[in-house]
C-alpha cells in the first residue's frame, strides 16, 4: 500500500512538473527581447519572483491531486480534468512566450481558471486538504490574469 501511495504520488509530480518544465524552456527560448520590450502594468512582479512561486504552486498541485487520488471517493472524472487543466496550463506558457500571442493567452487563462474552479469544487467534495491546495493557485491565476490584461491593454 505504501508503495502504491509512492508511486502514485512520483507520477502525478512527473506529469505536473512536465507542464512547468515546458513551459519553462519555452520562457527562456522565446521570452527575450520580446517580453522586456512590452509596456508592463506598475502591478508586475519583477522576474525572479516567478521561478518560486510556481515551484510552489506546482507542488501544491502535485499534493493536491494525490491527496483526492489516495481518497476513498476519489472519481476519474476529476482526474482527468486536472490532467485536461494541465495541458492549459502549458500551453499558455507556449501561446504568451512562445507565439506572443496575448489574446490567445488571456483567453486560455479565462479556461484555465474556469478548471482550477471545476477542480476546487469536485476536491471540496471528497477531501478537504485537496480544496485548500488548489486555492493559492486560483488566486495565482487570477492574478496572472489581471497581469495579463494589463498587458494586452498597455501594448
Amino acid at each position: 500500500m505504501l508503495k502504491n501511495k509512492f508511486i502514485s504520488f512520483f507520477l502525478f509530480l512527473i506529469i505536473t512538473y512536465s507542464a512547468s518544465f515546458i513551459g519553462g524552456m519555452v520562457t527562456i527560448s522565446f521570452k527575450e527581447p520580446w517580453y522586456s520590450e512590452l509596456v508592463k502594468s506598475n502591478f508586475n512582479p519583477p522576474d525572479w519572483v516567478f521561478a518560486p512561486v510556481w515551484t510552489t504552486l506546482y507542488l501544491m498541485m502535485t499534493l493536491a491531486i494525490w491527496f483526492f487520488w489516495n481518497s476513498k471517493n476519489r472519481d476519474m472524472n476529476t482526474v482527468n480534468i486536472y490532467f485536461i487543466h494541465i495541458i492549459f496550463n502549458t500551453t499558455w506558457s507556449i501561446v504568451f512566450f512562445g507565439l506572443h500571442q496575448i489574446f490567445l493567452a488571456f483567453l486560455i487563462l479565462i479556461i484555465l481558471i474556469s478548471l482550477i474552479t471545476v477542480l476546487i469544487i469536485r476536491f471540496k467534495r471528497v477531501n478537504f486538504v485537496s480544496y485548500c491546495l488548489m486555492i493559492p493557485y486560483l488566486l495565482w491565476c487570477c492574478y496572472a490574469l489581471f497581469l495579463n490584461f494589463k498587458l494586452l491593454i498597455l501594448n
